[in-house]
């Protein structure tokens, strides 16, 4: 179980004025501080090169801040004491002597020792410039940077890279400021109650951990749907694109959760290393095992959506990919020969991220002929599927077979059904960035992706990647509010998917 908080922490923010922290980091700190779960001593101290000062920063995070789950007035009195330990000091990212002020700021008002925790939330860009003047401004950072206490400890975001070897020197510019102990590599999907729920559900029930295998598994499918559009976020989708914004980090690590074997303990080190040696038995991709696809113009829920290259922002040429979909191959005894095909687009018809896990259906399909014997004509019954709903509504359910009421012999195919808000009503489910930096605090490193971690799962792509960007091939269109580009159902029958 990891260790319990420190009594004394200096969370500092760099980029605190920008939308992932004003929206994400700060309401997940301030969760954690209404809820008792942060040191009695936490302190919040926001970096960037906004011209605000303490007051102005702190009116940005008011109605930001929300706990309405807390009772009577508890929740004003948390969020005026939260915003009393928010400071902010204004800065350029490689102003070392900014940062200094910063941090004699720090230590005149809690000590030398308190412990620091650095959230780099700003464009990976920056990443490598605002290491270096932490090694110049902080004592603590450098080639002997320490673990032990007073400790340091920094979070970074995703991307980190656009391919493996611009991967290797955003880690190399870092481990030159800190040692790979202190970096936590991000990726907030990780921190969601389903998916954290991913290795009790194989390794803690026998129902499952049996069948978690090539001989009852007919294929995975880790899906990622959204409705919306860019949302503002042209100036970097489009130089990204879906398979470095979604499918290279949130899917890859679904899958090494879905697909890794046991690990020897639950200590960081042991799920991580098994993590690793799941990706390394992963083939590179290949363009005949992809379909790209970009949306055009489409009407969803009776409102007209515009086309990819027409959003502000895009070029009108562009050639990024909305969506991708590819069947991955897992050279390992347990997986050889099973497809996993993992999918993720936007302006689909509708929002959700699921894990389906297809299992093979009896060898002897004797209600089938049993139906058709009797003159009832019909399919045969759906093989069984357990089904992981990471997002919007998180739920557990397996797909089985069974005769409905009556006189009459109907088959169908009910659902065991575990729906998180129902049988945990009035058990707040925590939002994933509240989770993650929880575990930051408490020193847990098991939801955090490891440097050798980065390496393999950039290993899967790039060749691709690089594949892509030598050639001129357009994404196969697919209208705004629709299932994606119908070449993805090509794709999935050729390699045995059928229901996708």
């Amino acid at each position: 179980m990891p260790a319990s908080p420190p009594d004394s922490i200096a969370f500092i923010i760099a980029g605190a004025s920008g939308d992932l922290a004003t929206r994400k980091v700060m309401p997940a700190l301030f969760a954690l501080h209404a809820r008792g779960l942060l040191p009695a001593e936490s302190h919040f101290y926001g970096y960037a090169r906004s011209a605000l000062t303490d007051q102005t920063f702190r009116a940005r995070l008011q109605d930001l801040l929300q706990c309405e789950d807390l009772p009577g007035d508890a929740c004003d009195v948390s969020r005026r004491d939260f915003l009393e330990r928010c400071h902010y000091e204004a800065g350029d990212y490689d102003d070392a002597a900014a940062m200094s002020r910063l941090l004699q700021r720090i230590a005149a008002a809690h000590g030398a020792n308190v412990h620091r925790l650095y959230y780099l939330a700003v464009p990976p860009s920056l990443f490598a410039t605002l290491a270096a003047t932490l090694r110049m401004a902080d004592s603590r950072c450098g080639a002997d940077a320490r673990t032990a206490a007073p400790w340091l400890r920094v979070v970074i975001e995703k991307p980190f890279g656009r391919d493996r070897a611009t991967s290797d020197e955003l880690t190399a510019a870092l481990l030159r400021v800190f040692n790979e102990e202190q970096i936590y590599r991000i990726d907030h999907y990780l921190g969601k109650e389903a998916v954290q729920n991913l290795m009790v559900l194989r390794f803690a029930n026998t129902v499952f951990e049996p069948l978690w295998n090539r001989n009852y598994v007919r294929h995975v499918h880790i899906e990622w749907a959204e409705d919306l559009s860019l949302a503002g976020r042209a100036g970097y989708f489009d130089g990204a694109g879906i398979l470095r914004d979604v499918v290279q980090n949130h899917l890859t690590q679904m899958l090494a959760l879905v697909a890794m074997e046991c690990p020897w303990s639950l200590d960081a080190k042991h799920i991580r290393d098994e993590k690793v040696r799941l990706l390394r038995q992963v083939a590179p991709l290949t363009r005949d095992r992809v379909v790209l696809g970009q949306y055009t113009a489409g009407i969803l829920a009776g409102h007209s959506w515009t086309g990819y290259r027409d959003e502000p922002g895009v070029p009108p040429a562009s050639r990024t990919a909305t969506y991708a979909a590819a069947v991955l191959e897992v050279r390992s005894p347990r997986w050889r020969g099973v497809p996993f095909l993992i999918s993720a687009g936007k302006g689909l018809d509708c929002r959700r991220t699921e894990i389906r896990i297809h299992f093979k259906g009896p060898e002897h399909d004797l209600f089938r002929q049993a139906l058709l014997s009797s003159g009832v004509a019909g399919a045969p019954l759906p093989d069984n599927e357990l089904v992981i709903r990471v997002q919007p509504d998180e739920q557990i359910y397996l797909r089985i077979a069974g005769k409905t009421p009556g006189l009459e012999f109907h088959l169908d195919t009910p659902k065991l059904d575990l729906i998180y808000r129902e049988a945990y009503a009035g058990k707040r489910i925590g939002d994933a960035y509240e989770n993650l930096l929880l575990d930051v605090v408490r020193g847990d490193r098991s939801l955090f992706i490891r440097g050798d971690e980065l390496e393999a799962a950039w290993d899967i792509f790039t060749p691709l990647l690089h594949d892509l960007d030598a050639t001129s091939d357009e994404p196969s269109p697919y209208a705004f509010g629709s299932r994606g580009p119908e070449a993805r159902d090509l794709l999935a029958r050729r390699f045995g998917i059928e229901d996708a």
